[in-house]
């Protein structure tokens, strides 16, 4: 048996016989660097420090809580004031160790800065510093929850901690570094205590309970000590309460009933039901938990957990330790070995959007009873939506295939010939207008039927935008009819390419016929000509035809300037003279 655990046998009989009874994390609190449980990498620095005499002047001892702060921070103190000094170890025998330990000693101050943090409280510590100790080598200070201060009372320690007398030592401790000024940790030699595992917190409490007598099932102190989530002094206070809760001997279920975690058994039981579908069941089993008065919220955190211990098993068998909350029992593990973890991310998705949504609820059993059933049917709401997407991809694959089969063979339409498939395709050297039917039509063109045709232009553009053939009534933007027999209509575009779009498209040259039809009472032939061909086809046929040519003939050859006056403003306003 170690001279700690001696020294606190002997604290703890000794409260045993006077009916004082205090609480294990006290009576079992570490009075050696060795009995900082899971610390290794900071006991083993300052053990060397103080071996070499090269302790410093200022420490921050930062991590969570009941992790060992405070107690390393009371084993620092003693082991530079030892009698036995320099030693790595304080002996607890000496008169300075036993009076640092039951605080006797005015030389070692231990301040809690939540209710000591103005300015005063440290003005008086940095007017006090100077002066020599009166027991023993070191003024030592512990101020614990350091990051409380206020801002004045940082800069009052400030000065202090830059050059503190020789005999001083400031030993700072905390669990929000992040809240203390950069000014006061770069005075500081800073050491970070990390969570302890739930090995280590398992053997410590197994000396524990041996020391003491207690009888306690192996499996209890392992959920104790995963509740414990790395602080010794809560793994402690839930074994005393477990011990006062049990009779004889503390068991899995009294470790259960004290944390208020569920029983693994009962997690295996859930979701092996949400593995199956079988909604039924899981909420029979949730039923049951929650009957023995377990807490929703927590309840859905050790599923969340749960999973996720399932995941890193998946990923990482061998890294037991990494494990929060289960043990690799055999139903964990044939569980595991089923679920793929496409499935385990899904569920601890829906897991978590339920423990977001309980924290703002009066009711926060509805939100886990139907994320257990959303869990049971999350494969039947993907078959339900698979079914009703799968009719659009199929409908678009065909598609996609009669697209790529006219790609690779656009053929015309039956009815076409074969001329027109050939007529149809682009004209890639420019259009030329048909001046032989542009001829016959100037040859038999009378000016009543070209009148007609350009009182009814406006309604005809205005009919195209209608049957949302916008585009085709913006080709006729920039054309005019110029010449009309009672067979065909010659209609002049100011642009070759809005000329050539125009004659290529039979819906466009078909919808014009028909409206031609209608307005002029005769269907005719609609031929298009650019307005630099049109010019010298007309000049060339007045060449031709001399001064033979017919009424519509000189309406065709009228000069442009009074065509597009007439077009303008109407033949009725427009008088010409010669």
């Amino acid at each position: 048996m170690s001279e700690k655990l001696r020294y606190n046998r002997k604290d703890y009989t000794k409260g045993a016989m006077s009916l004082a009874y205090q609480a294990l994390y006290r009576v079992w609190r570490p009075q050696q660097f060795i009995d900082v449980v899971g610390q290794e990498h900071i006991t083993t620095t300052l053990q060397n420090a103080l071996l070499q005499q090269k302790t410093s002047h200022a420490y921050l001892f930062s991590g969570p809580r009941g992790t060992g702060k405070t107690s390393a921070a009371k084993i620092l103190a003693k082991a530079v004031n030892c009698e036995q000094a320099p030693t790595a170890e304080p002996c607890n025998e000496c008169d300075a160790c036993r009076g640092i330990t039951d605080g006797s000693i005015p030389d070692v101050m231990e301040i809690d800065a939540a209710s000591n943090n103005g300015v005063e409280e440290i003005r008086d510590i940095r007017d006090k510093v100077k002066y020599a100790p009166n027991v023993v080598k070191y003024k030592v200070y512990i101020i614990d929850e350091v990051h409380m201060l206020s801002i004045g009372a940082f800069n009052a320690l400030l000065k202090t901690l830059e050059e503190p007398p020789k005999h001083v030592i400031f030993i700072l401790a905390t669990t929000e570094p992040h809240k203390i000024p950069l000014t006061i940790i770069s005075r500081c030699q800073r050491f970070d205590f990390k969570r302890i595992t739930a090995q280590a917190i398992v053997g410590r409490m197994k000396q524990i309970v041996e020391e003491s007598a207690v009888d306690c099932d192996d499996t209890a102190l392992q959920i104790i000590a995963r509740a414990a989530e790395g602080g010794m002094r809560d793994a402690l206070s839930l074994l005393d309460q477990a011990i006062s809760f049990s009779q004889d001997r503390v068991t899995m279920e009294d470790a259960l009933s004290v944390t208020g975690t569920v029983s693994q058994n009962i997690l295996n039981q859930l979701a092996k039901a949400i593995y199956e579908k079988n909604a039924a069941a899981g909420l029979r089993a949730l039923d049951e938990l929650l009957l023995q008065g377990k807490d929703p919220g927590r309840f859905i955190e050790d599923m969340i957990f749960f999973y996720r211990d399932m995941l890193l098993y998946k990923a990482a068998p061998a890294l037991e330790e990494a494990m929060e909350r289960v043990m690799l029992d055999h139903d964990f593990q044939e569980l595991a070995n089923q679920i793929e973890p496409a499935q385990l991310y899904e569920w601890m998705e829906v897991l978590n959007k339920a423990q977001q949504e309980m924290r703002w609820t009066n009711h926060p059993r509805i939100f886990l009873e139907v994320a257990i059933v959303k869990l049971c049917q999350l494969d039947q709401q993907r078959q339900t939506n698979n079914v009703q997407v799968e009719p659009l991809l199929k409908r678009i694959e065909q598609l996609e295939e009669k697209l790529a089969d006219f790609q690779q063979n656009p053929v015309a339409a039956p009815s076409e010939p074969a001329a027109a498939k050939k007529a149809s395709r682009p004209n890639r050297k420019g259009f030329r207008a048909p001046t032989g039917k542009i001829n016959e039509v100037l040859k038999n063109a009378t000016k009543s039927n070209l009148q007609a045709i350009k009182v009814r232009w406006g309604d005809l553009l205005e009919m195209l935008a209608a049957k949302q053939m916008r585009s085709q009534a913006a080709l006729l933007n920039e054309a005019e009819p110029v010449a009309a027999s009672d067979e065909a209509v010659v209609i002049k575009f100011k642009y070759e390419i809005h000329c050539q779009m125009a004659m290529e498209n039979t819906r466009f040259t078909e919808t014009v016929s028909v409206a031609m039809q209608e307005y002029a009472g005769k269907r005719m032939q609609v031929i298009g000509v650019p307005e630099e061909q049109w010019l010298k086809i007309r000049e060339n046929f007045i060449s031709q035809r001399g001064d033979g040519a017919t009424e519509g003939q000189a309406a065709a050859s009228e000069d442009p300037l009074i065509a597009e006056a007439k077009k303008l403003f109407g033949d009725e306003l427009i008088q010409i003279q010669d």
